[in-house]
């Protein structure tokens, strides 16, 4: 489940840039939000979801909230047991807001600009909580 993990974590990011993109661009050229717009934003938030069921899959299985005290001393450790969970489930619900959110305007331009300040948010906490040592390893 580790690499599923971890594979599946190329795919949120990939995603979530092209969603942070498109609606960047929506927003500057103040393009119409169309279906394809709805559709990459709706699949950037199913995949964050399965991304983080698999990582609960993952933290669960490996233990680490059992190890959780013992880990506050290694940065690495760390990492892996509560800053690396607690980031992500935070952009994750950013996405979900983000969506939510966005579902409610009544402009275009509102819409992408919605998506793209919940989302942009949550990619940063996503890069930034990445644990880099592992990602390219598994």
């Amino acid at each position: 489940m580790v690499q599923v993990h971890s594979y599946w974590a190329y795919l949120v990011v990939l995603v979530l840039v092209a969603a942070v993109l498109n609606s960047l661009m929506g927003m500057v050229n103040k393009k119409s939000f169309e279906s394809k717009d709805l559709r990459l934003s709706l699949f950037t938030l199913i995949f964050s979801h399965i991304q983080l069921l698999i990582g609960f899959i993952v933290y669960f299985a490996q233990g680490w909230h059992n190890n959780i005290g013992s880990m506050m001393g290694d940065s690495a450790g760390r990492l892996l047991a509560l800053e690396h969970p607690l980031t992500m489930m935070i952009a994750i619900v950013l996405i979900t807001i983000g969506w939510s959110k966005h579902k409610k305007k009544d402009t275009d331009t509102a819409k992408f600009k919605t998506i793209f300040t919940f989302y942009a948010i949550a990619l940063f906490l996503v890069l930034l909580r990445i644990p880099w040592a592992n990602w390219f390893t598994n």
